[in-house]
Order: structure tokens, then sequence, then C-alpha cells
């Protein structure tokens, strides 16, 4: 029996015809010495990590809508841009690969007047080695190029809604990333806390399944690219009077 797809379904012929036209204290006996400092550490470890993602969350999204302008995300467009497509994306989804060239494409043909920030959700299996593995090409200033591989070569390394890291880093190749460091930097504390906190802010807003789309603050009602386009269309209409 197949596994169920967290991705959101889209019918690849209608789609291509389109595209075709457009923690409780437990009473113990009292440490001593150096045990002492081992549990005290780590206490102070635990509660230094969760107050960082906590400070660091109410930093990056405003009060109102948690989740849609974190400053930590990458963003592609003009900074100055009025209309802000928020997309909650899993590298495995199937959808997220097909709806990829679809927001570009609402890009390139309002120049300037999108901007387009990704959020990641790990809903598939083995999803947060390709999340961990894409913040980490951000040290190296490839984040893009590393997504665009990731998505276009999808189907080599997803299998049965299951990801295969080492098809992944083969899909990668040519990108130009340091192999090496970026084994590395995908165990830096900042990559899985980036990664927490869109976790963390894809529940509050109840994000179950990929893609999903907030433009201005405003989510699809149903899901759809004729539905996408309309809620952009009508925010670049707004936005530009």
């Amino acid at each position: 029996m197949s596994k169920k797809s967290k991705s959101r379904t889209v019918d690849t012929k209608a789609t291509a015809e389109q595209e075709t036209q457009e923690p409780q204290s437990i009473p113990h006996p009292r440490p001593t010495g150096r045990r002492t400092v081992l549990i005290v550490s780590g206490v102070a470890l635990l509660l230094a990590i969760v107050v960082g993602i906590f400070l660091y969350a109410q930093s990056s999204s405003p009060a109102s809508r948690p989740g849609l302008a974190s400053l930590h995300s990458p963003t592609m467009g003009d900074p100055g841009a009025k209309v802000h497509i928020v997309e909650f994306l899993d590298p495995a989804c199937e959808t997220c690969a097909a709806f990829y060239p679809l927001v570009k494409q609402m890009m390139a043909d309002n120049p300037n007047k999108i901007r387009v920030s990704i959020r990641h959700v790990a809903l598939h299996k083995g999803s947060d080695y390709v999340v961990a593995l894409l913040e980490a090409s951000r040290k190296q200033g490839k984040y893009w190029q590393t997504l665009e591989a990731v998505l276009a070569t999808q189907e080599r390394w997803a299998i049965n809604h299951t990801v295969e890291p080492g098809l992944v880093r083969q899909a990668i190749a040519g990108v130009g990333l340091n192999m090496e460091q970026l084994a590395a930097d995908m165990k830096a504390p900042e990559v899985e806390q980036r990664a927490t906190l869109d976790r963390i802010e894809a529940a509050q807003l109840k994000v179950t399944k990929t893609p999903e789309y907030f433009v201005n603050g405003r989510q699809m009602q149903s899901f759809g690219r004729q539905q996408l386009q309309r809620l952009v269309a009508d925010e670049i209409a707004r936005a530009y009077k």
C-alpha cells in the first residue's frame, strides 16, 4: 500500500495544458560533584535553546500573523515590491515542484512588483534532510540554485514520497557547492533553529499540506493554479493603483 502524500494534489494534464497557454521535576537523590555540574549545565543549555528560539520567533514574526514575514527566510525579488508571496514548501512535495515555475513566471510578468519568501515544512519522510541541506547552502550563497536543482530532479531522489539522501547529493552536484563544507554546515545550530521556527509557525498557521501560499497575508480559500494567479493579480491591483 502506498503512503499517503502530504502534498497537495494537482491535475497534471490540466497543468500541462494551462502551462502551454500561460519539560515537571522528579524527586531524586541529590547529585554531587561532577554529576551536579553536568546536570546544571545541561539544564542551562536546554533553557538557552528554548529561550533563544522563542526570542527569535518574537523578533522575526508580526504578532498578529506569525510566520508571514520572518526575517530569516530566503527571499528573492525586489525588496521594495509591494506584493509579498510567502510559500510554505516541502522539497519532496511534487506539487511544490510543479508550482515553482508558475511563481517565477508571475514574477517575470510583473517585474519589481512581487517578492517571494520560502518557509520550509518537512512533511514527507526524510524531507528534514533536504531542508537542512537547503538551509546550509545559504552559507555558500547558493540557496536558490540549490532549491531549483532539488525541485528539478525531485523524481530521482524522492522515491514513493521518501527521500534518499545519497541521491539528493548527486542531484545537486552541478550547483558548485563545497560538499564537505555543506555537510558540516548542515549541523550548525542556526540551521536547526530556522527549521524549528518554520515548523512552529507552520503549525500556528495550520499548514498541513504543501505548497501553502499567503499573499500579503491573505491565504487562498481553495487551492489551484488559477486561484493563486487570481489572488496575486488582486493584490497587485490593490498595491499598484
